[in-house]
């Protein structure tokens, strides 16, 4: 088990914010997958939101996501 329980970790800078997603343990050895938005709130701080996918939830959110995405993509102009 890596740092607070990470056991892999990406992220994806963008001009104005930074995407991390980590997929960790916890001590009963459940996996799941926590994607971190951080972005500067000021010189010297940072403001950060979290979303928490549980392993049995990935399939379904996955899903949702791509539909999502796909969305987007096709309305974009």
């Amino acid at each position: 088990m890596g740092l607070r329980g990470e056991i892999f970790s990406s992220r994806a800078i963008t001009e104005r914010r930074t995407y991390f997603f980590n997929v960790k343990e916890n001590r009963l050895g459940d996996i799941f997958l926590n994607i971190v938005e951080s972005k500067k709130s000021s010189e010297t701080n940072f403001e950060r939101h979290s979303l928490i996918v549980f392993n049995e939830d990935l399939d379904n959110f996955l899903q949702e996501l791509k539909k999502a995405t796909d969305f987007i993509k096709e309305k974009r102009v």
